[in-house]
């Protein structure tokens, strides 16, 4: 696994009442759930860059506001409709 350094000013846990550890594994789900919302990975892959089950990523998902369908609802009734043939 590769690691990322950033640099924040000394405030920022202050303010976000957190320590590295928690900044850490919020800015994980975060980006997470950016990539995964613009389609850049998938659901299995974001919860893996979380490091979360995909269970959990839905709940991460939810509290930022990103839908888990990433289908549009054209997509989804095709999909559905593909579902009903036999």
């Amino acid at each position: 696994m590769r690691r990322v350094e950033i640099d924040f000013p000394d405030d920022t846990f202050a303010a976000l009442d957190c320590d590295s550890a928690q900044l850490a594994a919020d800015l994980r789900a975060a980006a997470a759930a950016k990539w995964y919302e613009v389609g850049r990975v998938s659901q299995a892959v974001a919860a893996q860059i979380a490091g979360v089950s995909r269970g959990e990523l839905v709940t991460i998902l939810f509290d930022l506001n990103v839908s888990p369908m990433q289908e549009s609802p054209e997509e989804a009734l095709a999909s559905a409709e593909a579902l009903r043939q036999p």
